[in-house]
């Protein structure tokens, strides 16, 4: 195990990961009655793009970003967004959001027929850009986080950002290695896998 990643975790009833460093959002707000949370969402994000470190992701997500600290922040500082969890390049878990309450973190999306994701999913940021390959340790932190959550939650299905909001978004991009995620996007592969119907 990595320097920076946890050893065991375990989400609570309340969707909060005790072992994570606990970073709260306010850009949340409650899930639909009776949803059942069934999709992993994971995505990529670095602050500049390409940088890594810092307190920028942290910013971002709790409103605190300063416009004026980089030129890229200029476009994005008003945004209110969040994600469950981010894992950063040396393994360590943040959560911003409680699993129990909606993360905005999938935008206009789409997934298995049902559009607005946030409702039904959990939002996985890994530090990182879509053309360099991700840690080790992220990838071990990961794994831990999807175990302890299908123990909790009856999820159906990994996927990335990409896939849900496909031609929109392209992260974790294919520096993303899926194959050590386990049973991860089992309905891309099964989509795939379906012949195209085509009419005459």
């Amino acid at each position: 195990m990595s320097v920076g990643a946890p050893r065991a975790l375990l989400v609570d009833v309340d969707g909060v990961v005790q072992a994570a460093r606990q970073v709260p959002s306010p850009n949340h707000d409650a899930r639909p009655d009776g949803t059942v949370i069934r999709l992993i969402v994971v995505h990529g994000i670095s602050l500049p793009p390409g940088c890594y470190g810092g307190d920028a992701i942290d910013a971002l997500f709790t409103n605190r970003l300063d416009p004026a600290a980089h030129p890229y922040f200029q476009a994005i500082a008003d945004l209110r967004v969040s994600a469950h969890f981010l894992v950063r390049r040396d393994g360590a878990l943040v959560q911003f959001v409680r699993c129990a309450e909606r993360a905005w973190h999938a935008g206009a999306s789409c997934w298995d027929g049902c559009e607005r994701c946030n409702d039904f999913s959990i939002g996985i940021e890994l530090e990182g850009v879509d053309d360099e390959p991700y840690e080790d340790a992220q990838y071990e932190t990961l794994a831990s986080l999807i175990a302890a959550l299908r123990t909790r939650y009856p999820i159906d299905d990994v996927v990335g950002h990409s896939d849900i909001a496909p031609g929109r978004k392209t992260d974790p991009g294919p520096a993303f290695d899926w194959s050590r995620v386990p049973d991860a996007r089992r309905s891309v592969a099964e989509r795939r896998a379906v012949p195209r119907v085509t009419r005459e």
